[in-house]
């Protein structure tokens, strides 16, 4: 058997004791169900002031009815999706019908539980079945890749309750939920919505395709139901595993090079996805909060491209659960939407090294890539680029130093990426240059162990 197999046979043990203690706290869970979200924006669990655009005011995730702060009891976080904004196309939600959201865990562990987002809507977010199940894998027609794995579907509760109501520009945990959560393996979250709800707050570039079907089909094993795939992750914004033999998380934050854009669907090819599997055997979960278009200084949420980097970095790093260190790979997007004064970006890069600070975390920075042959690249807009790495590279910005640029630029053409590595419009890299990327990136400069210093 190996470590990660183990875990099977621990989370079926998990699971009779969650049994026993559930009927000691039925007292505590009926209170604890008890909606207090009904449009008011308030209530434990919910993320209060979060639904403005510039994504300021965010409070730490915490299950519904409890006061427990989000790292406890072993729970790490395996996988994350910042949300970038209302999705087009749906401005009632979608009534009548079920989303089944297919995400790929960075470690394994016996229980799990997961985070649910209304950011972006001013109204309400009736969810009246949800549940999580492992995965069969697979993919392309027939739905196939919303098949669950048998045995593994689990129904997924709020404070004991099947439904529950996200207020607006809220969010909210799910209790935890025993199951036999795999390292490297697809998990399906899947959300039944009764009612109209306003817009839909999505993750518009998941390199992986989801699911939608008609009525409810919540606890379908099967995917023939899911007729509609769509390359977005709707609502679900991150997923915790407990695992006793985790020290921690790493998020990485950045734009669309994080986010994958230019790898193949579907293969979690992304730099973090490379970067998970050489912190797989350390127990270390990666979580993604790359958003396509970010930048550090403005916000486009308007446009699917989320708050700007310095707003939302305390909801979709300095909350997820156990996070202990942060790569922030962004600034490409200032300078190639007219960012022309390389000190503002590097002012911007500094605010989120001193808000990571302060909650104790290390934060490792990359130089920014090349992006020669973009149809917005100038030689001014190269002038920036080289100016911000300058001063990257000096340690005037960051704890630590990963040179992505050096990793996957042409050695004979240093404004371009090797032709290797470039997925074709030569801004975003390809598998083989996410490749690069993920094994450039020394996991001992991540050091979850060391006290990030109080400097900048």
């Amino acid at each position: 058997m190996t470590r990660y197999r183990g875990f099977g046979l621990l989370g079926a043990l998990m699971g009779v004791v969650v049994l026993v203690c559930g009927a000691i706290f039925a007292g505590f869970g009926a209170w604890a169900g008890t909606d207090t979200s009904a449009g008011t924006g308030t209530g434990a669990g919910t993320d209060t002031g979060s639904g403005r655009a510039d994504g300021g005011g965010a409070q730490a995730r915490t299950p519904v009815g409890t006061a427990a702060p989000a790292s406890a009891d072993n729970w790490t976080g395996t996988w994350a999706a910042a949300p970038g904004g209302a999705e087009p196309g749906a401005p009632n939600g979608f009534p009548g019908r079920t989303i089944r959201n297919v995400v790929h865990t960075s470690i394994g562990g016996t229980s799990v539980r997961v985070t649910l987002s209304n950011l972006y809507s001013p109204t309400p977010l009736l969810i009246g079945h949800a549940s999580v199940a492992v995965g069969r894998g697979g993919g392309g027609s027939g739905g196939s890749g919303a098949e669950a794995a048998p045995g593994s579907m689990r129904r997924v509760l709020f404070g004991q309750r099947g439904s529950v109501t996200v207020p607006p520009g809220g969010r909210i945990v799910s209790d935890p939920v025993p199951l036999a959560v795999p390292y490297a393996g697809d998990l399906l979250v899947t959300l039944y919505t009764p009612a109209p709800g306003e817009p839909v707050t999505y993750h518009r570039h998941a390199v992986q395709t989801s699911y939608l079907a008609l009525g409810d089909r919540t606890e379908d094993l099967g995917g023939a139901a899911y007729t509609e795939p769509a390359k977005v992750w709707r609502y679900l914004t991150a997923v915790d595993v407990r695992n006793v033999r985790a020290p921690g998380a790493v998020v990485a934050f950045g734009d669309s090079i994080t986010d994958g854009v230019g790898s193949r669907d579907g293969a979690n090819g992304r730099w973090p996805d490379v970067l998970a599997g050489r912190l797989r055997e350390r127990h270390i979960g990666v979580l993604n909060a790359g958003i396509g278009g970010n930048r550090v200084l403005l916000g486009s949420p308007e446009m699917g491209r989320g708050a700007s980097g310095v707003s939302r970095f305390p909801r979709d790093v300095l909350d997820q659960t156990d996070v202990r260190a942060v790569v922030v790979d962004l600034g490409i997007n200032d300078i190639l939407r007219g960012e022309t004064d390389p000190a503002r970006i590097t002012a911007g890069l500094r605010n989120l090294t001193r808000q990571a600070h302060a909650r104790g975390l290390r934060v490792v920075g990359s130089t920014l890539t090349p992006f020669g042959g973009y149809p917005t690249y100038t030689p001014v807009t190269e002038s920036v680029r080289e100016r911000v790495n300058a001063e990257i590279r000096a340690g005037r910005v960051f704890d630590d130093v990963v040179d992505f640029d050096r990793a996957i630029r042409d050695p004979y053409a240093p404004h371009r990426l090797r032709p290797a590595y470039d997925s074709g419009d030569h801004l975003h890299p390809n598998d083989a240059g996410y490749r690069a990327m993920g094994r450039h990136l020394g996991p001992r400069s991540l050091s979850l162990e060391e006290k990030a210093p109080a400097r900048l």
